[in-house]
């Protein structure tokens, strides 16, 4: 399937190409209005690839999944460059000036959000394009603008609220009701005109169950438990998703687009558009797993200095036998001398090898990022459900479905014996699937244990004020209207 990386270079190269003779033939200024290249299909389609481009974090998603982990009981870093930032989150003495939190957590997404406004705005001027066709980008940028704004206020709480390109400079942050307001019925109006999912036009573009998959979980992340059960059910509705018979297949080159995942983020094995994740999960010297023997390190890859571990207090709440997501858990391997090592011997030192693409090349593995899959809306859907009635049969039945998967035997009610014991387990079991996807700081925030869990681990500043993650100094220096978070 084509990327939308690809398509978009192709775009704007068929825009802004301009014939010349002898000398280069400078088209004026006036003549780069919106006016003139967003006045057809091509301009308007080549601005929402652009916006996709910023949302699905080109090189830059294995550092919002590492500041979401390492942060928390989970996942561990050391050596290499990226430890200088990575020290700070399992620290907590992350500031307004990490560049990280500049960048991949507020820049980004408002850049998104940007390209996404510069659409709306002019699309009615594109006189050339089908109505229907208007209709579906229309309902992809106010997607692709919604997610980037629920993943803003996951992060940092209410923030600016930029609609339009029209709007000043100096705006400052939204209340939390327009917030909440804004999120829900961006996503919820963008579902009728996305098309069916299996049915869009590239993959990695949005369909209906991306949409409804993001507002299920903007919704859990909101506590808003009868919501999820309904967006839920719409999902269930659409007769699509299903959970792939075996876990590691869920994230195999040979699987792609298959139908556990309601939104990805396309990658490729090339260079500027790889999962570059894999190379810090690599130990030193690696050449194969023990468990995985197929995953073998060749000389095209890249192995990092700074190293994706995880802690070993999470490692061992796995059932190491009966698990079968464990083994994408490496903590046996055969080195490149032949030598086999037990990472284990050190403390959190063992690694997930999630991704992995027998031809990647240098920094670029090939493997899409999942951003949402089925059995993470099984999984929300259970935790609403028990939020809401206690551990019912059916928010009982949702998860043993996942734990079949793995290779595990049923919970039972004795297990899940109250609301409280099947938040536990069901929190437990988000850890055990969504390892190295980014999801442990959101699950433990929503269950009130994000602080305490870090003053169990002994991090001196694990204060409650980290709940929300700084808003950047860049933005207050250009923003005098914009307010810090309180704490920092």
């Amino acid at each position: 399937m084509k990327s939308l990386y690809k398509i978009l270079c192709l775009l704007l190269l068929t825009i802004t190409l301009f014939s010349c003779e002898e000398t280069l033939e400078v088209v004026p200024p006036g003549e780069f209005s919106p006016s003139t290249v967003l006045s057809n299909e091509e301009g308007i389609t080549a601005l929402l690839y652009a916006a996709y481009v910023q949302f699905q974090y080109e090189l830059g998603y294995k550092n919002v999944i590492n500041m979401m982990e390492v942060s928390t009981d989970m996942a561990f870093n050391t050596g290499g460059g990226e430890n200088r930032t990575l020290s700070l989150f399992i620290a907590w003495t992350w500031d307004e000036s990490v560049g990280w939190i500049a960048n991949d957590l507020w820049a980004r997404p408002y850049r998104a959000i940007r390209n996404a406004n510069t659409l709306l705005d002019n699309l009615d001027e594109a006189g050339d394009v089908p109505e229907a066709t208007k209709n579906q980008l229309a309902a992809e940028a106010r997607f692709i603008r919604a997610k980037s704004y629920a993943d803003l206020y996951n992060w940092m709480g209410p923030v600016p609220l930029r609609t339009s390109t029209e709007q000043e400079d100096a705006l400052p942050r939204a209340s939390d009701e327009e917030m909440l307001a804004f999120i829900e019925s961006e996503l919820t109006a963008s579902v009728s005109d996305l098309p069916n999912p299996g049915e869009e036009s590239q993959y990695g573009r949005a369909t209906k169950g991306s949409a409804l998959g993001i507002l299920t979980k903007f919704y859990l992340n909101t506590r808003q438990w009868d919501k999820v059960v309904q967006s839920a059910n719409q999902i269930e509705a659409l007769g699509y998703y299903e959970l792939m018979p075996d876990f590691e297949s869920v994230f195999a080159i040979g699987n792609e687009a298959n139908r556990e995942l309601l939104l990805v983020f396309p990658k490729l094995a090339e260079a500027g558009y790889g999962n570059n994740f894999s190379n810090g999960s690599f130990p030193p010297n690696f050449l194969r797993s023990v468990t995985l023997p197929q995953y073998e390190w060749t000389t095209s890859m890249a192995n990092w200095a700074t190293q994706y571990r995880l802690q070993d207090d999470f490692v061992n709440t796995y059932d190491k036998e009966n698990d079968e997501r464990f083994k994408l858990i490496i903590d046996t391997y055969i080195n490149r001398d032949g030598d086999t090592v037990q990472l284990s011997t050190s403390p959190n030192n063992t690694r997930c090898l999630k991704y992995f693409d027998q031809n990647a090349i240098g920094n670029h593995h090939g493997n899409d990022f999942p951003v949402i899959r089925y059995s993470d809306i099984l999984l929300s859907w259970a935790e609403a459900l028990n939020e809401l009635n206690g551990p019912t049969a059916e928010a009982l039945e949702l998860v043993n479905r996942v734990r079949r998967r793995a290779g595990l035997a049923d919970l039972t009610n004795a297990e899940a014996s109250s609301t409280d014991a099947f938040r536990d387990l069901i929190l437990q079991e988000r850890g055990w699937e969504f390892v190295a996807e980014g999801k442990r700081r959101e699950d433990l925030v929503r269950q009130g244990k994000f602080v305490s869990l870090a003053q169990e681990r002994n991090i001196a500043n694990a204060d409650a004020f980290r709940e929300l993650f700084p808003i950047p100094e860049t933005e207050l220096n250009a923003n005098p209207m914009a307010t810090q978070n309180p704490g920092y």
